[in-house]
């Protein structure tokens, strides 16, 4: 593990780092910056929790810097050009035209990679970030694309404001995708080459991904230009801080029964639940509220400004107890979760990575608590051998299950032990939501719900993928394999 220092940073964003209290790098860190930093296409697989997100911040960010600071030394001193045309005449309108652009699948995240940019940036003046995602009004991002260096996109809106030639790309030299199997599960793989096509005089690519499917290294084939291609291991990437617990459950009431318990019991600062749909998110929220407990719910059926203000609350800590829905939940990044609770094992292994690297932040302490009920052991197996990790059944008091599954041999190989201490705990510690569509909001509606029969059906359904001409520019460059490290 590379101390920051070692890395060569531009001295601003080094003195970011350490004022934000980080001083050694995480793997995906050491290995990408100084790579990236070089002017290398790189491929990462890596989780969510690796510190990614500076992996690919840190080298882009540095380089733009480097970029104006080369370009203010060697331009003349200029005199102020005389005043030409009527008295109070407006300077000519300027296109906004990014330097880097940062695409993310979710409002949330984009919104979490961008809030992580303006930090990293430090007191660098001449440096403005700025997001475009849908859900928000058209109106005031435009407004705030004004003289823009990096901006964090979603894709549908992204395509919108180009389509409307309310942004340029012709001044885009770094382009990143950002968990690329996701935008890609969403369908997004149109938008993204549209996207990438556009931007002629981009000189370099990064694409981080939880995997590289098939699908995935198709596209970056026809993106990316001799990658090298880094791999970190998921059972690498998870927090060593993190302490993980199973309890087996009956159904789901049993399910419920054992949350609740710990809920009571445990020592909880923060604390976010995991649940499968919409309606498991209110209807938990409402049970809650009801023993007198300080929740809310989060989950994509909801209107944008109010998921937001759910956000801002937890973080301040108005809220101790947040009920979310996986992808409503993605870009929740607060200290002071010390807990999460997964009612049911999430179906893609790694949301279980992402959903657990919730707590256990900044150094801290964390606890990860499964119930899951006998009919996705499956589900649970995957999971185990996604992480390479056998996590050990707990036992609570009084609501101990009527049976307990046989754990079958791991599929892909010896798993090793741990994930918590299998005894006996005496403190407590529908519809499926979907994901496998596109979840960028539709627009600017107003609604707190999406419509019955639509949004609450599937956060999916609420999403609607924006129209773009697909006579694009084209590409930079032709397709080229990848180089694995």
């Amino acid at each position: 593990m590379s101390q920051f220092s070692d890395l060569n940073l531009n001295p601003i964003l080094l003195a970011a780092v350490q004022k934000m209290g980080y001083d050694s790098a995480t793997e995906v860190q050491t290995r990408v910056i100084p790579v990236a930093m070089g002017g290398q296409d790189v491929m990462v697989s890596s989780q969510t929790g690796s510190g990614k997100t500076a992996a690919f911040l840190l080298p882009i960010l540095h380089q733009i810097m480097d970029a104006k600071e080369l370009e203010e030394k060697s331009a003349p001193e200029e005199r102020p050009a005389p005043r030409k045309g009527r008295r109070g005449r407006q300077p000519a309108y300027k296109m906004p035209a990014p330097h880097a652009i940062v695409m993310c699948p979710t409002r949330e995240l984009a919104l979490q990679v961008a809030q992580e940019a303006i930090l990293l940036k430090g007191t660098h003046r001449d440096f403005r970030v700025a997001t475009v995602v849908g859900g928000m009004p058209y109106g005031r991002q435009i407004r705030e694309l004004q003289n823009v260096t990096l901006l964090v996109a979603t894709p549908g809106r992204l395509i919108d404001l180009y389509k409307q030639r309310e942004i340029s790309f012709d001044n885009v030299h770094f382009f990143i995708a950002d968990e690329a199997d996701r935008m890609l599960d969403m369908g997004f793989s149109e938008d993204l080459e549209t996207l990438h096509k556009s931007c002629i005089n981009n000189r370099q690519t990064l694409m981080f991904s939880a995997t590289f499917p098939p699908k995935v290294m198709r596209l970056a084939e026809g993106m990316m230009n001799h990658p090298l291609r880094i791999e970190i291991s998921p059972k690498d990437t998870i927090n060593k801080n993190i302490t993980q617990i199973l309890h087996w459950a009956d159904g789901r009431e049993h399910q419920k029964k054992l949350l609740f318990h710990w809920l009571e019991n445990a020592k909880i600062d923060q604390t976010v639940v995991f649940v499968p749909t919409q309606i498991d998110a209110e209807e938990i929220a409402d049970e809650l509220k009801e023993m007198g407990l300080s929740v809310d719910y989060l989950h994509g059926g909801m209107q944008q400004r109010v998921r937001n203000r759910c956000l801002d609350n937890l973080r301040r800590g108005k809220i101790k107890i947040l009920v979310a829905t996986d992808v409503a939940a993605r870009g929740i990044d607060v200290e002071t979760i010390t807990h999460v609770f997964n009612v049911g094992v999430p179906r893609q292994p790694e949301d279980y990575v992402h959903r657990i690297g919730r707590t256990g932040r900044a150094g801290r302490e964390g606890t990860a608590v499964t119930f899951v009920h006998f009919k996705d052991k499956r589900l649970l197996d995957a999971v185990e051998d996604f992480i390479q990790l056998e996590i050990k059944a707990n036992v609570i008091e009084g609501l101990e299950p009527k049976k307990e599954p046989l754990r079958g041999a791991p599929r892909g190989g010896r798993r090793r032990p741990g994930g918590g201490a299998g005894r006996r705990s005496d403190s407590r510690g529908g519809r499926r939501e979907g994901s496998s569509r596109r979840t960028e909001g539709r627009g600017d509606r107003d609604r707190n719900r999406a419509p019955r029969g639509e949004g609450r059906r599937s956060e999916s359904r609420n999403e609607r993928r924006s129209t773009t001409d697909r006579n694009s520019r084209p590409s930079r460059r032709s397709s080229n394999r990848s180089t694995a490290v």
